[in-house]
């Protein structure tokens, strides 16, 4: 009776975990394809300025940008003012798409020698 009891707890906590949507942080989440009117700029590898392309990225104010991992290892974009965080991006996966808000420098979390920059376009 005691481990009939001990189980039902365990389940029910268990349960009300998964019901609340758990409690790990919540990230972007990353899509297969892009939005049409994304703005792509692709993670190369681990070369400082040279680690993506284009390097500036010109984007418009409220412009939606997209990074694609055509790289071999994971790789995660952080704007330097910590406004924007893509979370980690796979091999061969895009970010989730995200509005820009305001141009400026972004590096590579996981790699801080990549660095970019989105300026800003018309």
């Amino acid at each position: 009776m005691r481990r009939l009891a001990t189980t039902a707890v365990l389940a029910a906590t268990v349960l009300s975990v998964f019901a609340c949507g758990g409690s790990s942080p919540s990230a972007p989440t990353a899509s297969s394809v892009p939005p049409a009117r994304a703005i792509i700029i692709d993670v190369v590898g681990i070369n400082g300025a040279q680690s993506f392309s284009p390097n500036p990225a010109t984007v418009p104010l409220g412009g939606i940008v997209v990074w694609h991992n055509v790289d071999a290892v994971t790789h995660r974009v952080l704007f330097n003012d910590g406004e924007l965080d893509t979370g980690n991006i796979t091999p061969g996966s895009y970010s989730a798409a995200m509005s820009l808000l305001a141009p400026g420098p972004y590096h590579c979390s996981i790699h801080p020698p990549m660095v970019g920059r989105i300026a800003r376009g018309q």
